[in-house]
């Protein structure tokens, strides 16, 4: 299994990208986690927190095609060095208005900075691999370690996240989120050699979210993020209501970890059957495996459930990436690879808004049900329009 993989890093300069988007990826599990942590423990609500968490994924998801067109067109290195510098000054602004008891609202002010400004750097991680391997079979096992990389992260950030606003300062998960978004952009941005090049001659007009299979997967993964986004939220309640807050971190990793070995698994393997077939058959699998934990009462059980439920989520987000590559014109493939972070950003604002009032409404326990509506949801959607979703490859395939 591990041939595969071995062979991605015996290609000049890919080390560097990799580790640094690494690095700059940590804030995607750390981020909404540590803004949660940080106002409830010092609000005593997860409604507000809850909010503001929503208000920089949706500012977010607003933002990230914008910043992917203009990847696009101008480079990558000439926008994000300006975006990060600003994240990076808006998150300090947010901790500063918690410290001096700032009005509400300029916590929501500084969240709409923070979210407008955030790097897409998975998509832009995944660009560069496409530039590098441009169509060669390695191309899937590229994807299938981003997946990979994103599920160390959330296996890694939300047990730091945790644990260091819960041991050592409420602030010290946004302190720690912040140095890996800056340092680790930073560093990703220098590397100018597997940057790929601008596409001068191409024109720039229209946009892939026209195109029917991009306006289904990101509907599909919309609903995905309002999974994410709520579990995140009510796990950390689920955890806080039977006295063990300090395992929430511990159990978002348990999912993580799930997922993690089957992108592993998924990437090492040669497929036959089309990246239509796998992503409809992974998206069951991701709702079966999240009915679970809407019955669940037990941490411990909850934490084994957890990480069966993240089993189809790296098969399922692999393929749809994949897709996006053989749906999207080269020329727009930063900015439509980007409506799915959007999509997810979204979805996540929303799990995380309505995970938030539901557990104040009703506990932990009870609103995960919205958690398990969402993928329900989502594979409702998938199948509706699977259709949509054959690319000239896939085509001859089905």
């Amino acid at each position: 299994m591990v041939g595969p993989y071995r062979e991605l890093f015996s290609r000049p300069g890919v080390r560097g990208f990799v580790i640094s988007g690494l690095i700059g990826r940590m804030p995607m599990s750390m981020l909404g986690l540590s803004i949660v942590l940080l106002i409830e423990t010092l609000t005593g609500s997860y409604g507000m927190a809850g909010a503001v968490a929503a208000t920089v994924n949706v500012s977010y998801a607003v933002a990230a095609p914008l910043i992917g067109r203009l990847v696009d067109r101008f480079g990558q290195a000439r926008v994000i060095v300006p975006l990060i510098l600003t994240h990076g000054a808006a998150l300090a602004s947010l901790m500063l208005c918690v410290e001096f008891g700032a009005p509400d609202w300029t916590l929501f002010a500084a969240g709409v900075v923070i979210g407008g400004t955030a790097v897409p750097l998975g998509s832009l991680v995944r660009t560069r691999w496409s530039h590098l391997l441009d169509g060669s079979q390695q191309l899937h096992t590229a994807f299938s370690f981003e997946s990979v990389a994103d599920e160390l992260v959330f296996v890694a950030g939300p047990a730091l996240a945790t644990a260091l606003a819960t041991m050592v300062s409420p602030y010290a998960g946004l302190i720690v989120t912040l140095a890996c978004a800056v340092g680790g952009t930073l560093a990703f941005a220098m590397q100018r050699a597997t940057e790929p090049p601008i596409r001068t001659g191409e024109k720039h007009s229209g946009t892939p979210i026209t195109i029917p299979g991009i306006a289904l997967l990101s509907c599909v993964f919309l609903a995905m993020g309002a999974t994410f986004g709520s579990v995140d939220l009510i796990t950390v309640a689920f955890a806080e209501e039977h006295g063990v807050k300090p395992a929430a971190g511990l159990l978002l990793a348990a999912i993580a970890s799930g997922s993690l070995i089957s992108g592993l698994w998924y990437g090492a393997r040669r497929w036959k059957a089309s990246l239509r077939s796998r992503f409809v058959r992974a998206l069951g699998l991701f709702a079966v495996g999240m009915t679970p934990i809407a019955l669940i009462g037990d941490v411990w059980v909850m934490a084994v459930a957890l990480f069966l439920a993240g089993l189809a989520i790296s098969p399922t987000i692999i393929a749809g990436y994949a897709l996006i590559e053989r749906l999207v014109p080269a020329h727009l493939l930063t900015e439509g690879m980007t409506w799915l972070s959007t999509a997810i950003g979204f979805g996540v604002s929303l799990g995380v808004w309505a995970g938030g009032w539901l557990t104040d409404a009703f506990g932990a326990s009870n609103a995960y049900a919205f958690s398990l509506g969402s993928a329900l949801l989502a594979v409702v959607i998938g199948l509706a329009g699977s259709v949509w979703l054959r690319t000239p490859v896939a085509r001859q395939e089905s």
